[in-house]
């Protein structure tokens, strides 16, 4: 696929866009987390990135001015379809939860990589959840997809294998964002705000990061030193403008057109990887990140069938 940049800006869906800039937000997000990790557990760095979340949507929703016969208040934060949006957040909740702790445990080409492995899981899922309907020959990009992920662990290697947990969390997350991506969609057939899906998707983040790291053996809590203060802005500000756009981008398209395009955050990842922390892969690691990546953008791609659900 060229790189976006190479697209002129008539052609591309409103979609596509919104999702190239969400996939540099996420990529600069975990950059973030990375550089955080070994200060905080995994339950924080998402209490943290959550709470910045919620505070962004109340400041913008108090500088915004609203009709003045729309709701006030939290009928305004619940809306008509809250269940789903606490259900989308909850599934995303954990995702976030699972990829921070891969990113913390693998390198981070690897673990954005697997979490992206979600369109391949979304593949799957559409005939049932969404009434898209994908080929046949999708499902084979699917299994060679999974074939790229076996090549990133390299669990053949001795030095390898103490990544084996960290990597089937991190494919575990791509498997749960696939589900919220679904819910996402969903909300967007419902006509539900952006603002209050990343709203809901923050609170519920914020209350289930808190939880977790007060459990025993989870990490538990550390008071940020000023050096870390930079990072966890970043982690906020960067994950809550690209969730704006993720939510905006599959508004905008086909489910199987945007969600090609996340995969942006795989090639802004590996940039930022090997500029900022050196990390050298093997070539099956290298081939199983081009396999994966190549395998879901097929396993997504636009000649896909759309039905009414």
């Amino acid at each position: 696929m060229p790189a976006p940049s190479s697209f002129p800006a008539r052609s591309l869906p409103l979609g596509a866009l919104w999702m190239i800039a969400a996939g540099l937000g996420f990529a600069l997000m975990s950059v973030c987390v990375k550089a955080t990790a070994g200060a905080f557990g995994s339950p924080e760095l998402v209490f943290w990135r959550s709470a910045f979340g919620v505070l962004f949507v109340l400041a913008w929703l108090a500088l915004r001015r609203a009709p003045a016969d729309a709701p006030r208040g939290m009928t305004r934060l619940a809306g008509p379809h809250l269940s789903e949006q606490l259900r989308r957040a909850g599934i995303g909740f954990m995702a976030l939860v699972a990829f921070f702790y891969s990113l913390a445990h693998l390198p981070m080409s690897v673990a954005i990589t697997l979490n992206y492995t979600s369109p391949l899981f979304l593949a799957l899922l559409m005939p049932w959840l969404l009434g898209e309907r994908p080929e046949r020959g999708q499902y084979l990009s699917v299994g060679a997809g999974f074939v790229g992920v076996v090549l990133m662990l390299e669990p053949w290697q001795a030095d390898a294998r103490a990544q084996i947990v960290p990597g089937l969390i991190g494919l575990a997350s791509g498997f749960m964002a696939a589900l919220a991506y679904v819910q996402v969609r969903r909300l967007g057939r419902f006509a539900e705000p952006e603002w209050r899906t990343v709203f809901w998707f923050a609170a519920v983040g914020m209350a289930g990061g808190a939880v977790l790291a007060s459990l025993p053996g989870l990490g538990g809590w550390h008071a940020p030193e000023p050096e870390h203060i930079l990072p966890l802005l970043g982690i906020g500000l960067s994950a809550t403008l690209a969730q704006l756009a993720m939510t905006r981008a599959y508004r905008h398209g086909p489910t199987a057109q945007v969600a090609a395009f996340a995969y942006s955050t795989v090639m802004f990842g590996a940039l930022l990887d090997g500029v900022i922390w050196k990390e050298t892969l093997s070539i099956p690691a290298w081939i199983g990140i081009v396999l994966s990546v190549t395998a879901g953008l097929k396993a997504i791609r636009p000649n896909a069938r759309e039905t009414p659900a």
